[in-house]
């Protein structure tokens, strides 16, 4: 019974640090607005994708950053 108050706060911690991330379509404007840019087919390695520039460019940016 102690580990469901741990579970509960790490799926809240998950929850809020997804909803920043979710992939959506946006323009190249708003994924520069996301500290993102838009690479044609795939991101680069390490980077990440966060959304849509157009049908077939990717918002992509690192995932964690300061």
């Amino acid at each position: 019974m102690r580990i469901l108050p741990v579970l509960c706060a790490l799926l809240l911690l998950m929850l809020q640090g997804v909803t920043g991330l979710s992939p959506g379509r946006a323009s190249a404007q708003d994924c520069e607005r996301r500290g993102g840019f838009c690479s044609h087919r795939s991101c680069p390695p390490g980077i990440g994708r966060v959304g849509l520039c157009s049908e077939q460019e990717f918002c992509c940016r690192m995932r964690w950053y300061p």
